[in-house]
């Protein structure tokens, strides 16, 4: 009986995921259209594409853009030095700070703080 209602709850939650993404289709397929029907004839002199050229368009988008894993290279590359920097102790973080700030012109020769840039960044923080 206990197996029974578990399929039954796993069958019902596949089922509406399903529906849903099918809605989600449509729904940004549609945008798409309207947005595309609406704008781009009058502005660039295209053409009026249908609800499939649309969904096309998306699916070409997301390979050109994002790739085919979410997030793109950017995503990934900022979640891979955001983990890093949780795992980095304090002493850590601080030596990383002093390396990577000079190297992004944040120091002078020295290797000590110039106090324009630090002028500025203090003001940026307050704002």
């Amino acid at each position: 009986m206990k197996q029974d209602m578990r399929r039954s709850f796993w069958a019902r939650k596949v089922a509406g995921f399903i529906v849903l993404a099918i809605l989600g289709i449509f729904l940004f397929g549609s945008i798409v259209m309207l947005l595309w029907n609406a704008l781009m004839p009058e502005l660039f002199h295209l053409p009026v594409i249908t609800f499939w050229q649309a969904l096309g368009l998306l699916v070409l988008t997301k390979i050109l853009f994002s790739g085919f894993r979410g997030g793109g290279p950017r995503m990934r590359m900022r979640n891979k030095m955001r983990e890093k920097w949780m795992n980095m102790t304090p002493e850590e973080r601080e030596k990383f700070k002093q390396e990577w700030g000079g190297r992004c012109g944040r120091a002078s020769a020295g290797g000590h703080q110039n106090e324009a840039a630090d002028a500025d960044r203090r003001a940026d923080d307050n704002n």
